[in-house]
């Protein structure tokens, strides 16, 4: 037997989740059988899409049952198999979530490539991360060489690919907002970004307006950010809607951004995304966002907490912007 360690959700938060809404269970797991494989974990993703699903409310993926393992990107290492697709010594990636081990069945686990990158680039840049970037500039938003882009969140996981992705496809001129001056130099001096705005330091739509028109925003935030590119979008501009992230912990519904009328004035293409639905643009990606990372021209940055019993703190710190580029749990 093996004993895994896991994280349940236990209450449904209102408002910011507090750590009151989790426990740590220890579990223990039989040998797999055929056709199954037992892995140990070694780094768990932790994303702001999470949020929504403590909510007992429909949408496009179903809540996080109460007293059960909090699933979502794992990758590790195939222990013991009962596979003939997997040996042990193999590195997988899954869906099984807050967990030390996880025995699934063979199906449910993809084999990737450590040679080059380390296993958890596989839950970042080359990720759903990376692929939610690519997926809304190329496809939701239709982004064209010359375009200027403006990307929220910017210094996350997503939005700091999605800046280097409009870069390579020939953005003229991407811009992005973060948190901090020390996140806003990481986005011009290594990402390549051309300017950075810190919302935190004046209003974003004041200093959005300096550097429009937009023609595409790449959307993490919403709130202000959203009402701000609104302002600064230029005719016929195009808005992906990835997250918005500064509704995740109301307690009451959000109030729509104040000038949404400029949607018709300038008539704008508002879409919203998920990224499971495109998942016949992963081949592309690949192989496109391979090329990129091989030339040195897609980068990324990790943010780590050690230690499954730090998986909440690692959760909670998202929305407190604790994180630059991706937020990991390592195992």
């Amino acid at each position: 037997m093996t004993t895994s360690r896991e994280i349940h959700l236990v209450s449904r938060p209102t408002g910011s989740p507090t750590p009151e809404d989790f426990r740590a269970v220890d579990t223990e797991l039989g040998d797999p059988g055929p056709g199954e494989v037992l892995v140990r974990n070694t780094f768990l993703s932790v994303d702001p899409y999470m949020r929504g699903r403590m909510n007992d409310v429909k949408s496009y993926v179903p809540p996080f049952a109460l007293d059960a393992v909090m699933d979502g990107g794992a990758v590790g290492e195939v222990v013991a198999s009962g596979s003939d697709r997997f040996a042990v010594g193999d590195t997988v990636l899954h869906q099984a979530g807050w967990r030390t081990h996880a025995l699934l069945p063979e199906r449910e686990a993809r084999a990737v490539d450590t040679s080059v990158l380390p296993a958890s680039t596989y839950l970042g840049a080359l990720g759903m991360p990376g692929m939610t970037a690519y997926v809304g500039l190329t496809r939701i938003a239709e982004m064209k060489e010359g375009d200027t882009v403006f990307i929220s969140g910017a210094a996350g996981a997503v939005g700091s690919v999605a800046g280097q992705i409009a870069r390579q496809l020939g953005a003229g001129k991407v811009i992005g907002s973060a948190g901090s001056a020390e996140k806003c130099a990481w986005l011009v001096d290594e990402l390549g970004f051309d300017i950075a705005l810190d919302y935190k330091a004046a209003p974003i739509g004041k200093q959005l307006r300096e550097h429009g028109p937009v023609d595409v925003y790449f959307d993490n935030v919403g709130g202000d950010h959203l009402e701000a590119a609104l302002f600064a979008m230029a005719d016929f501009g195009r808005i992906a809607a990835c997250g918005m992230i500064a509704d995740y912990n109301a307690t009451s519904p959000a109030p729509g951004p104040r000038n949404l009328m400029m949607v018709i004035s300038k008539r704008l293409t508002l879409r919203g995304f998920i990224v499971t639905d495109h998942s016949d643009l992963a081949g592309e990606f690949y192989r496109r966002a391979g090329a990129w990372v091989a030339d040195g021209s897609l980068t990324w940055r990790e943010t780590v907490v050690d230690g499954i019993d730090h998986a909440v703190d690692a959760f909670l710190g998202l929305s407190r912007g604790d994180n630059t580029g991706k937020m990991l749990v390592r195992v």
